[in-house]
């Protein structure tokens, strides 16, 4: 089997070929499916080791000191003959992974061959194809939680423990220090406690991160933000809790925790950075300084992690196997994402070249997992070229909708009434003929009270069922959080009712599928998704005038999204899904459009730290979408400009207030005022009623709507990946 091994001495990096160890009684042995770099601790060593003998020993100088008592004890050629010898070998590298139980030790009756489990020791969790682990340092992944996920455990226990050191309570605030990969784990673990987060890093882009994963506040550590957002917070007494996650040799993270913390507060080292305490400091506010060790109860205690000998639970609540399993339950529950931390998914034959681009700062990362081969191929693809299944549309005569008498209304129902269908939909629907504004339906009475007030609904109720119940509805709107689309589309459509549903139609593919089967069931495919630019009257006229195309073309989309509000529910994406998941459909769907096919590959890029991305869609003839997707450019640059190149022309969007389109000598061009901007809001409403109206096609094929939102799943697969995409239709 393969191993990522260190020589300390020389620094050389190595995928080694090792023999299988064995499985021993009190463990099981277990095949990789995916570990995870530790780029504080492991990147630490792997920098040490490049140094010379000098540099090793100031940055050892515990290690030194046991050189020195070896001296005077055994002489120095032996000493030397015993450290150079040391050094001189191969070392492992990791800690926390993830892995398939391949076989049971004597003793072991609580997994079985075949059980996914995470596992953590940074003498068992090892870069390596397979592990010998003992009782104590694994715990079952639960059914829901994906095994890349589960990969975090082990770093993800080492935050949890420092969180139960600082004690923190429901209210408190708390200033996390270093917002690596530990830090943004601490982060989010005292956000689902209920604490108040303010972060402190030197880099921007984890800032921004920790932000969106619930953080109050971040900021440079030497600029005044974070301090005014401490006394705001606390009406200036000081933060209850500093979690020190910061590494390095720097003093500043302690005397900042001395002049933020209140009165009586707590400091927590989790981090390995210089603790020169200033006495005077911490000695007025009588700080409680306290250190947390690794995982929690049993770390390095050979009877507990060797041996297996448990602590009571009634002395002991949490030690390393328990806190490794709550860290999963909490991550499976969605209380902790990931995801987004993963800068990348390297396959662990290219271990080596990644271990020396994080070395250099080529890569730039947060968290980097390797990918094992056999969690590849059970993925269905290579790292070359992994392959997305879009979900079979379901075949067969659908039943039409019943064609309506000319003066008949069509009534309508909305479930949600937020800014969103307050502001781009009910005003073009309240005063359309032929339309009736029916129920509307919202989780609080008020704000159901006041879309009736405002629009005039009939009715206005919280009783979704009632609605869905109710014979005289023609068509559903649901415009709720992205959460709760693909569920409510599913119910609406099993009503028998039209759907109009906000983009995303799904925000996985298990929902995606679910979709699909409730219009299987039903046999009610009348279902269009809020994708409107396709319907705007600058794009569709300047797509006209560009004509057919004869050969591939090149399509660029540039979205300045710009940074959402802090506190704004887009963020949670432990529930609501990335932004790119939340609207990316927005701009698969016109390139699509535009290019009269749907895109049968993805691949994607993302810089560490931010949301910005870069989307390549790959079409059957060849032709190409590129959507820069990006949340770090200026606020008064134009939100989305589209450029389409084929066959000698080239047409021009410019945030739909002009377009043109070029074609040899001549020129078209079409605009309007900027207050007169138009994304299609109107015209696809009037599309949708009309085929509810008539019952015929709706406005969208169902099979692109399904090819879109696939493709919009399958750029987190790509950036997972690191690799293209393939889009084939599940068999």
């Amino acid at each position: 089997m393969k191993q990522v091994v260190q020589n300390y001495k020389s620094g050389e990096l190595a995928l080694l070929d090792v023999p299988v160890p064995g499985c021993k009684p009190g463990g099981v042995l277990v095949r990789t499916a995916y570990s995870l770099i530790s780029t504080g601790t492991e990147l630490m060593k792997v920098s040490e080791a490049g140094m010379s003998m000098l540099g090793k020993a100031r940055s050892r100088p515990d290690q030194v000191a046991k050189v020195v008592q070896s001296v005077a004890t055994n002489g120095v050629p032996a000493t030397y003959r015993k450290v150079m010898g040391k050094l001189d070998s191969y070392t492992p590298l990791g800690y926390s992974l993830c892995g398939v139980v391949e076989q049971v030790g004597d003793g072991i009756d609580d997994v079985k061959a075949g059980d996914l489990v995470a596992c953590a020791g940074n003498e068992h969790a090892l870069h390596a194809e397979l592990n010998w682990v003992p009782k104590n340092l694994y715990t079952p992944v639960p059914d829901s939680l994906a095994p890349r996920h589960a990969a975090f455990g082990t770093v993800g226990s080492i935050a949890l423990q420092g969180v139960r050191q600082g004690e923190s309570r429901l209210g408190e605030v708390a200033l996390v220090i270093g917002l690596g990969l530990i830090g943004q784990l601490v982060v989010q673990l005292l956000t689902a406690s209920g604490v108040r987060v303010v972060g402190a890093d030197p880099d921007p882009e984890r800032c921004e991160l920790a932000e969106r994963l619930g953080a109050a506040a971040c900021g440079d550590p030497a600029s005044p933000a974070v301090e005014s957002a401490v006394a705001e917070l606390t009406d200036g007494h000081g933060v209850d809790q500093v979690y020190l996650a910061a590494g390095g040799g720097s003093n500043q993270p302690v005397e900042l925790a001395a002049r933020l913390c209140r009165d009586r507060g707590r400091v927590v080292d989790i981090g390995k950075c210089r603790l020169d305490l200033p006495w005077n400091a911490y000695y007025e506010k009588e700080l409680d300084v306290r250190f947390s060790r690794s995982y929690g109860p049993g770390r390095y205690d050979p009877e507990y992690e060797i041996e297996g000998r448990d602590y009571p639970i009634g002395y002991v609540r949490w030690t390393e196997r328990r806190n490794l399993a709550c860290f999963l339950d909490l991550a499976a529950r969605g209380r902790v994402d990931v995801e987004p931390l993963i800068t990348r998914t390297a396959d662990f034959d290219d271990a080596v070249e990644t271990y020396q681009r994080l070395k250099d700062g080529e890569l730039k990362a947060v968290a980097v997992l390797f990918r094992y081969p056999e969690q590849a191929a059970e993925d269905g693809a290579s790292a070359d070229a992994p392959v997305v299944s879009v979900p079979v549309v379901p075949g067969g005569a659908r039943s039409a909708a019943p064609v309506r008498a000319a003066k008949t209304p069509v009534r309508l129902a909305f479930v949600g009434a937020g800014n969103y269908a307050t502001s781009m939909l009910l005003p073009h629907l309240a005063q359309r003929d032929g339309v009736e504004l029916s129920t509307v339906v919202t989780t609080t009475a008020l704000s159901a009270a006041n879309a009736q007030r405002k629009f005039g609904f009939r009715e206005a109720t919280t009783d979704l069922d009632a609605v869905l119940g109710d014979a005289s509805v023609d068509a559903v709107f649901v415009v709720t959080r992205h959460s709760s689309h693909a569920e409510l589309t599913r119910k609406a459509l099993l009503a028998g009712k039209a759907v109009f549903v906000e983009k995303p139609l799904a925000l996985t593919s298990q929902e995606l599928t679910g979709v699909l089967e409730a219009v299987e069931e039903s046999g009610n495919d009348r279902l269009q998704v809020g994708f409107n630019r396709r319907f705007a009257p600058l794009l569709q006229e300047a797509g006209k005038r560009f004509g057919a195309r004869t050969g591939p073309a090149s399509l660029r989309y540039l979205v300045n999204a710009g940074r959402l509000d802090h506190g704004s529910w887009y963020l949670q994406q432990g529930t609501e899904g990335s932004r790119f998941a939340g609207e990316g459909g927005h701009f698969v769907d016109t390139a699509s459009w535009l290019l009269g096919a749907d895109p049968v590959s993805v691949y994607a890029l993302a810089p560490s730290g931010n949301e910005d991305l870069q989307v390549v869609l790959g079409y059957p003839d060849g032709s190409t979408a590129t959507i820069s997707y990006v949340t770090t450019g200026a606020a008064g640059f134009p939100k989305e400009t589209l450029d389409l190149v084929a066959d000698g022309k080239v047409l021009q969007l410019d945030d739909f207030v002009r377009s043109s389109v070029y074609d040899g000598r001549k020129r078209w061009v079409s605009s309007r005022l900027p207050k007169a901007r138009d994304k299609g809001q109107s015209a696809e409403l009037a599309a949708f009623v009309r085929a509810v109206r008539t019952g015929g096609p709706m406005p969208v094929p169902l099979g692109s709507l399904v090819a879109t939102t696939a493709a919009t799943l399958a750029v987190r697969a790509a950036l997972a990946g690191g690799a293209p995409v393939t889009l084939a239709e599940a068999r």
